[in-house]
């Protein structure tokens, strides 16, 4: 069956890229509603309906736009906790462009999520069930979809500061794995990097407690590492928020090597373009015990480091 939040759930912050206070509330929704992101700052409320068709290709975040250029970005965490909670249908109130950063993880949007807990819609769920492998790549990045019973995550990473270096981590993302192994590890980039997106107008709210920074061996952000391979955790965040722009949970599995948001959606254009390497199915209750999201609960997020 498809699932809606009980009730709704605030979250307040700041967006990292604009540095403006945004208030996000996250609705109840009706069966087949999808996840909708709705302006509430711009005349007449506009919405954006969270589908990969609809994501501008970014290297920095996942950003939507409809029909009037309205946007709203920084989705990608907020969509990864809908994700792992298992939340198939909500609508999303934002007065402002963009999601805000919390601490620079989706740990905070579980763990709302959670407390308000969800409800069952007497609507069948349907799921994207791969049946053919799509590749995609971008230099030495590389982005694939396989078939799978479930939807796992293989995630590879390369960096040149000691601080990161290459980095492997494969997940089955069934029974809570999310919300245990992934929605606490932030979003991470180099020292230089941040002074260069802020001469550009970027990365304006961003500071070293909403993301994790480097500079060679050194990690700058107070407290260090939540997990030694925090890193990678994150990107397999990102990726489970970006794969949620399909519309429906996959049973599949996706491996990325040095891949971010513009090579996962250039993946499920792949996807879509090739009608023969994937299927609607309904979900029985045997497909659906191996769903992420399925049976968690605030122990769970309790577990978390």
């Amino acid at each position: 069956m498809q699932t809606t939040l009980k009730s709704d759930v605030v979250f307040e912050g700041t967006g990292l890229h604009t540095g403006s206070p945004v208030r996000v509330v996250v609705h109840p929704a009706a069966a087949n509603a999808g996840i909708v992101f709705r302006r509430t700052d711009l005349t007449g409320r506009p919405a954006l309906a969270a589908l990969w068709h609809d994501v501008i290709v970014s290297p920095l975040n996942t950003r939507l736009t409809n029909a009037d250029g309205v946007t709203v970005s920084t989705i990608e965490h907020l969509m990864a906790a809908l994700a792992g909670c298992g939340v198939h249908n909500a609508l999303i109130d934002i007065d402002g462009p963009e999601v805000p950063i919390l601490d620079g993880s989706a740990a905070a949007f579980v763990r709302g999520i959670v407390e308000v807990g969800l409800r069952s819609l007497s609507a069948p769920l349907r799921v994207i069930e791969i049946l053919e492998e799509v590749s995609v790549s971008d230099g030495p990045a590389y982005a694939q979809l396989s078939p799978s019973t479930t939807l796992q995550i293989d995630f590879a990473i390369d960096f040149a500061d000691a601080a990161i270096g290459q980095q492997h981590k494969m997940l089955n993302m069934a029974n809570g794995a999310f919300v245990r192994e992934l929605c606490d590890s932030r979003t991470f980039c180099r020292s230089a990097d941040v002074d260069a997106m802020r001469a550009n107008g970027l990365a304006l709210g961003g500071t070293i407690n909403n993301a994790v920074v480097v500079d060679g061996e050194k990690v700058l952000t107070p407290g260090g590492l939540r997990h030694a391979d925090e890193a990678v955790r994150h990107k397999m965040l990102d990726a489970l928020g970006d794969l949620y722009t399909a519309g429906a949970p996959i049973l599949g599995r996706y491996t990325g090597t040095r891949a971010g948001h513009a090579l996962t959606n250039k993946l499920l254009r792949a996807l879509f373009d090739r009608p023969d390497a994937w299927r609607w199915v309904n979900c029985d209750a045997k497909t659906a015990a191996r769903l992420p999201g399925v049976g968690i609960s605030m122990a769970d997020l309790d577990a978390v480091a």
